[in-house]
């Protein structure tokens, strides 16, 4: 099935995303511990992560052009997390630094039988975009703009840039916030926690939940959620695609950062001109592949170990 929709060409950035990074600390235990207990960790490791920024890298480990336009901390986590992303080649013209300010933190406690985490987080309020702070010329650069939906006002300019552009708006959304029904009719591609849309419309069938969102979306091209170990669904043109999860190789260490890691290969496929069942299969697979390791972006793979992975389970590429 076709994408209602197409691409720009000829743009500086294949990918450029606005939204949040974060400074993760996971914490990996033998099996989750119980309230008012002492339980001793077996590996701790600080790792960056963050929606937005970790699909950025995830695209630009698949060989894609990609920039990133959010804000950190003027801290050590800030600093960090800032070289990561240097580091991987993403471009950060747009990116701030915020004097006075603590990055975006995370601790992960991580079950090891499982990979399955529970995270608590924080995120200083001086981090966050009022809508004049949105970084004015950034959407058009890229052939998709990717959005998290945090401070939804910033996020609705930039969409709206993106459309008078021509450039195709993807968004990953895991709750509801302030602003937010300013920015949803403006989404090409909203693939969303499962929760996400539940909470909006009050509907906990799944599929239930899809089409009263796509009907209220009427303007949006493709929605769909993560779905965890069962993989993805997305909706469209009255119909359900579905795409069952990829067994991780090795075993599942951390799911942390799977759903940032479905969004890099979904829009992967989606920038290699495939179509929207190829692009589930393709964002399934990089997730799996993420779990091997611990954190968001230390497993995500290079375009030759995804090709190598789908080949291995009988998929083309």
């Amino acid at each position: 099935m076709r994408f209602p929709f197409t691409l720009p060409e000829k743009r500086e950035f294949d990918a450029v995303g606005f939204g949040l990074n974060a400074v993760d600390h996971l914490i990996v235990v033998d099996a989750y511990p119980a309230f008012d207990t002492k339980t001793r960790f077996d590996t701790h490791v600080q790792a960056a992560g963050g929606q937005t920024a970790s699909t950025m890298v995830g695209l630009k480990r698949l060989g894609l052009r990609t920039a990133y336009a959010g804000r950190f901390g003027a801290d050590a986590e800030g600093r960090f997390g800032l070289e990561t992303l240097r580091a991987e080649g993403v471009d950060l013209e747009f990116a701030q630094t915020i004097e006075g300010a603590r990055n975006q933190i995370a601790f992960i406690v991580i079950d090891a039988r499982t990979g399955e985490r529970t995270i608590l987080w924080d995120r200083d309020a001086r981090l966050a975009y009022a809508t004049g702070d949105a970084p004015a010329g950034f959407a058009a650069r890229g052939r998709v703009l990717h959005l998290d939906a945090h401070d939804p006002p910033a996020c609705a300019r930039l969409a709206r840039e993106a459309r008078a552009a021509g450039t195709i708006v993807s968004a990953d959304i895991d709750n509801i916030y302030e602003g937010l029904p300013e920015l949803l009719p403006l989404i090409d591609v909203l693939i969303s926690s499962s929760e996400f849309p539940r909470r909006l419309t009050g509907i906990s069938d799944e599929r239930a939940a899809l089409t009263e969102l796509k009907t209220r979306l009427h303007r949006t091209a493709v929605v769909g959620m993560t779905l965890g170990v069962r993989g993805a669904a997305l909706y469209h043109e009255g119909a359900f695609i579905e795409c069952t999860a990829f067994p991780v190789p090795g075993g599942c260490r951390d799911t942390t950062g799977a759903g940032d890691a479905f969004h890099a290969g979904f829009l992967y496929g989606l920038l290699q001109g495939e179509e929207i069942e190829s692009c589930l299969t393709h964002g399934c697979a990089v997730a799996a592949l993420k779990c091997r390791d611990l954190g968001a972006r230390a497993a995500l793979p290079t375009a030759h170990e995804l090709n190598q992975f789908l080949a291995s389970e009988g998929e083309t590429s």
